[in-house]
């Protein structure tokens, strides 16, 4: 008898980069580890507030370290990700401003979650790899237009982002990620055995699949042949 799926939320934001590694890792595994990936898109400038932590561009250090850092991380893990000096310094030297993307993002969670995955990636090209706003709503269109999302679908989506319903939705779903633990992002819980495991970063995913008793197969991992 097949043991009983796993199930892993991730919470994340399109304007963490590091989120960005972390998603893109557990889309790949979700396919190859027994898990059920739960996508839970949430709001950092909303943590980062609550906890009292502060954006990583206000630590000089800090920010000299993650420009290598990212540029590393992103060859590793495949992603194409691009930032420069004056890119990090604009996008990280204040509380991280994604609110419209990830209000957008949660009108798809909630009503056209088969796009949610392609949409999100999208959104963090436009932001990490061209550079480009993401909370404008020609912005939103063109992200939307960009995964293949129908644009009378995305002008309708585009249009509840202001509801309370959304409001309350991507509220809620931050307040989830800080009940679990989480203080920045990417937050990934892991529920076993009527557990529940926080993780924070893109780092740390060779440690949840030990964990759940998987075996870490790197970055980009190849799908076995009994499940192709």
């Amino acid at each position: 008898m097949a043991a009983a799926r796993k199930l892993v939320e991730l919470f994340y934001d399109v304007v963490s980069p590091y989120s960005w590694f972390g998603f893109e890792v557990l889309c790949r595994y979700q396919h190859v580890w027994n898990i059920d990936l739960r996508l839970r898109p949430a709001f950092l400038g909303g943590i980062i507030h609550a906890t009292g932590n502060k954006a990583p561009g206000l630590l000089p250090k800090r920010g000299e370290y993650m420009l290598k850092d990212i540029e590393r991380m992103g060859k590793y893990y495949q992603v194409p990700i691009k930032v420069s000096a004056e890119h990090l310094q604009r996008l990280l030297g204040k509380v991280p401003l994604s609110l419209g993307a990830m209000r957008f993002l949660t009108a798809i969670d909630m009503t056209q979650p088969q796009f949610l995955e392609p949409v999100s990636r999208e959104f963090w090209i436009r932001f990490w790899s061209q550079h480009e706003d993401i909370n404008q709503p020609a912005s939103i269109l063109a992200v939307a237009a960009q995964a293949g999302l129908p644009s009378e679908q995305a002008q309708k989506l585009l249009e509840m982002v202001s509801s309370p319903a959304v409001k309350d939705r991507l509220r809620a779903t931050t307040d989830d990620a800080m009940k679990y633990g989480a203080f920045g992002m990417p937050a990934t819980v892991v529920h076993l055995n009527g557990e529940q495991h926080h993780f924070f970063g893109s780092d740390r995913i060779e440690l949840l699949g030990s964990i759940i008793g998987e075996k870490w197969l790197g970055p980009v991992p190849s799908l076995p042949s009994s499940k192709m």
